[in-house]
């Protein structure tokens, strides 16, 4: 089971860097009392692993440490997809502006000076855990409703966050494993953009492997210039059948709406069905009567909204 799919039943997990042990003291009593699991690291290599092996839901780093320090800490982390969504709170006792500077450019979500003042460090925690914690949530819940969801920055076409069930499907469909979104998605995207400017809603990506298929939905923009896709897969069944009882369609009704919803022609749809066109055209005025329809387009376009759950 891939680490960010582990269903947790255990409290929070706080990771404490520091090579000073006093420090490790002080801030694993105060979180241990509070009922989180404090784990700790003396120096990076340890909290890299540590970090890999663990998945906490939050990090306190510190800045300074002999060997490899936070800094470099934090852009390792951040440069591994299994780490990268990890809230990295720094401690430091270098309060001059680079240095604080360098802590965020690393992919710091925060900071704490010392001497630490374990009450502002409890804050700070609660505050990332929390957020953490509904962020994993919202992600089990996408993939519960079958809504696989990748989020990729438009700047560079990195896969910036993805649910579990998404980082699976990319895996099985474009053999993906690292941060790079694949070429075929991008390219995907950016003529859903370009239909998008022009007035027109956005054609689905649709990938086969033998008689599954991986449907890909454009879902706009971020704020933060992210793109936002949701990712399904279906085999013929299943969409026959989410379409009988989407519509009240019979059986065949439901067969040859699905074709037309990939494109196919009526001519396409008989040689797949083993009936004439003109019989598929008699079951297409019966699906555009029971849709309230009167094109093909506009019953493509309604079937593939209720197959994609819109």
């Amino acid at each position: 089971m891939p680490p960010d799919t582990l269903e947790r039943d255990i409290s929070d997990i706080v990771l404490i860097v520091d090579d000073i042990p006093e420090n490790l003291s002080l801030l694993h009593d105060a979180l241990d009392e509070l009922g989180y699991t404090v784990l700790v690291a003396t120096n990076g290599e340890s909290a890299l692993q540590r970090a890999r092996q663990s998945l906490p839901d939050v990090i306190l780093l510190d800045a300074v440490m002999p060997g490899m320090d936070g800094f470099e800490v934090a852009r390792r982390l951040k440069a591994d997809f299994v780490t990268h969504h990890i809230p990295i709170v720094f401690m430091t006792g270098l309060t001059e502006t680079e240095h604080v500077v360098a802590a965020f450019a690393a992919g710091g979500a925060d900071y704490v000076t010392k001497p630490i003042r374990p009450a502002e460090v409890l804050a700070r925690i609660s505050a990332h855990v929390h957020n953490a914690r509904q962020m994993r949530q919202a992600r089990t819940a996408l993939d519960a409703f079958g809504q696989a969801t990748v989020a990729i920055r438009a700047s560079d076409g990195r896969l910036v966050w993805q649910t579990p069930l998404a980082r699976s499907l990319l895996g099985d469909y474009f053999a993906c494993s690292g941060k790079d979104a694949p070429a075929r998605l991008l390219a995907w995207i950016d003529e859903a953009i370009a239909a998008k400017a022009l007035g027109r809603p956005p054609n689905q990506l649709v990938c086969t492997d033998g008689s599954k298929r991986l449907l890909a939905s454009f879902h706009d923009q971020t704020g933060d210039e992210e793109w936002l896709v949701v990712l399904r897969e279906e085999n013929d069944a299943s969409a026959i059948e989410s379409l009988v009882a989407a519509f009240r369609l019979t059986l065949r009704e439901a067969e040859v709406l699905y074709w037309v919803t990939l494109g196919k022609t009526s001519k396409d749809i008989g040689e797949i069905l083993g009936s004439s066109p003109r019989t598929v055209n008699k079951h297409l005025e019966h699906i555009f009567e029971k849709l309230g329809v009167e094109t093909r387009t506009a019953a493509a376009n309604l079937a593939s909204s209720k197959m994609r759950g819109v």
